[in-house]
């Protein structure tokens, strides 16, 4: 996973750009890279390591900084190892067009031998500088603008990208293009500026218009005109759907902690207090699941709940497996998702299909996802991000409320999916009488208790860092569960 980011209008994309990789590190961190357009030259910097030693050697070049055109990246190495060379924006042969790129272009070695073959040479490891070569032999060869060269190149690959193409002939544009990885264009007033990232929050502060791309959808950023998206495969015309975001910069600040992931942990009770706010009543025995409600009597009546997710959301899936199956008595199937899209289950349209993950836009998910819907599965999300790719792929689904994810290392996310399960699991279980009411109500209010729970144990913070001081030296930990902790 890699982060990209990049601006074209009128103010300094320097800072735009390089504050924006930052807000992006936590999708990689091994290595930096920026190219900024002052007019009449592209002036790329990049290094191995994180942003703040790119920052390093951009001080000592003033000139760096310059031009109101750019992209950056921030990588998390797949194909070649981290060092300044591998390291994006990479540039074409010619020197002309600059890409960067999130995503693995999987048949990036035939095409590499291919362009040799046609008098290529090249500088990196990577599949990304393959990509960027491919976009300028299409352009020369078709003799095409760099808009149609990009989407030709790109009926050529097998994989997934997320990418931003530059061509320093035509600097009132960027081309952006998606499969499998998300791309955020934020739209400034009057079209006089564009911000691109792989998510919102590097351009929250400028602009509230967001347009998301979806799969195997490309767009010509163009100064001063609409956004023109078009698909891939055919080259047809997309409108562009313009939405309002909903985050705050607060959100994706640090709020005095340290860093993100102590934010995070401590975020945890209002979290969970959001996720449930308006769908548990407790002292009313109701719980009110609008996804669910809609759909009871597809779960009531499923011979099976498959749940696929991938990382620290497949582990929240195993949790919700003892859930389901303790208090609904429902079959269940935890899946990761990675391995489910390409072992051809077995999948009927009497199952119902849990895809969990924070972003939303988790490519191996996702890929499960149409997978299910292909076979005749209702598929069900659970997900973080309002109006992410996931959320538009399932049929019905809730959002866990946890806010922004920032940390590497999932906190808050992964409780609020536990909560979404739980709530998921009692409903059930209430609607199919596997519960007593009794039982029901008491689950109810012992689950409102758990913020307050959970803040008490932070207060603990000082007696936590004792402890951490004693065991942070140690080779190995072994950790014991059973029953619903058994997965954790």
């Amino acid at each position: 996973m890699c982060g990209i980011t990049g601006y074209i209008g009128h103010k300094n994309a320097y800072p735009i750009i390089i504050n924006g990789l930052k807000r992006l590190e936590y999708r990689g961190y091994d290595s930096a890279g920026i190219m900024t357009y002052d007019g009449t030259e592209m002036n790329l910097s990049k290094t191995k390591g994180k942003v703040s030693a790119l920052e390093k050697i951009i001080e000592n070049n003033p000139k760096r900084k310059e031009g109101t055109i750019g992209i950056g990246h921030t990588r998390w190495a797949t194909h070649g190892v981290p060092n300044d060379v591998n390291s994006h924006p990479h540039a074409s042969q010619s020197g002309e067009l600059v890409i960067v790129h999130n995503g693995i272009i999987e048949n990036y070695d035939t095409l590499r031998k291919e362009l040799i073959s046609r008098g290529y040479t090249f500088q990196s490891d990577t599949d990304t500088e393959v990509l960027v070569n491919l976009i300028e032999e299409v352009k020369k060869q078709e003799n095409c603008k760099l808009g149609k060269a990009v989407q030709i190149a790109l009926t050529q690959v097998t994989g997934a990208y997320a990418i931003a193409v530059f061509d320093k002939n035509k600097p009132n544009e960027i081309i952006v293009a998606r499969l499998g990885s998300p791309i955020a264009i934020g739209v400034g007033k009057n079209n006089e500026e564009f911000f691109i990232a792989s998510d919102a929050s590097p351009f929250i502060e400028y602009t509230k218009n967001v347009v998301y791309l979806e799969d195997e959808e490309m767009a010509i950023i163009k100064l001063g005109r609409d956004i023109r998206v078009r698909k891939i495969m055919d080259d047809s015309s997309v409108d562009a759907t313009i939405q309002e975001l909903k985050l705050s910069l607060e959100q994706i600040e640090k709020g005095g902690y340290d860093h993100f992931m102590i934010k995070e942990i401590h975020e945890q009770p209002k979290a969970i207090t959001d996720t449930y706010r308006g769908r548990m009543l407790a002292d009313e025995g109701i719980i009110r699941m609008a996804g669910v409600d809609d759909n009871l009597q597809r779960f009531l009546n499923a011979e099976r709940i498959i749940i696929v997710a991938c990382g620290t959301s497949w582990h929240a899936g195993l949790v919700g497996e003892y859930l389901l199956e303790d208090m609904a008595r429902i079959p269940v199937e935890v899946e990761y998702a990675s391995e489910f899209r390409y072992r051809n289950p077995i999948i009927t349209p009497k199952d119902i299909v849990i895809a969990i993950s924070q972003s939303g836009e988790t490519a191996d998910t996702l890929a499960a996802i149409k997978l299910a819907k292909s076979k005749g599965a209702f598929v069900f999300g659970v997900c973080n991000v309002v109006g992410s790719s996931i959320a538009r792929e399932t049929h019905a689904g809730a959002y866990t409320h946890a806010g922004p994810e920032i940390g590497v290392a999932s906190t808050k996310a992964f409780t609020t999916q536990i909560t979404v399960l739980s709530l998921i699991a009692l409903k059930l279980a209430k609607a199919k009488g596997t519960l007593s009411n009794s039982e029901f109500h008491g689950y109810l209010q012992k689950m409102q208790l758990i913020p307050s729970k959970v803040q008490k144990l932070l207060e603990l913070d000082s007696k936590v860092k004792e402890i951490a001081s004693i065991y942070k030296d140690a080779k190995n930990c072994l950790y014991l569960g059973r029953g619903f902790n058994f997965p954790v």
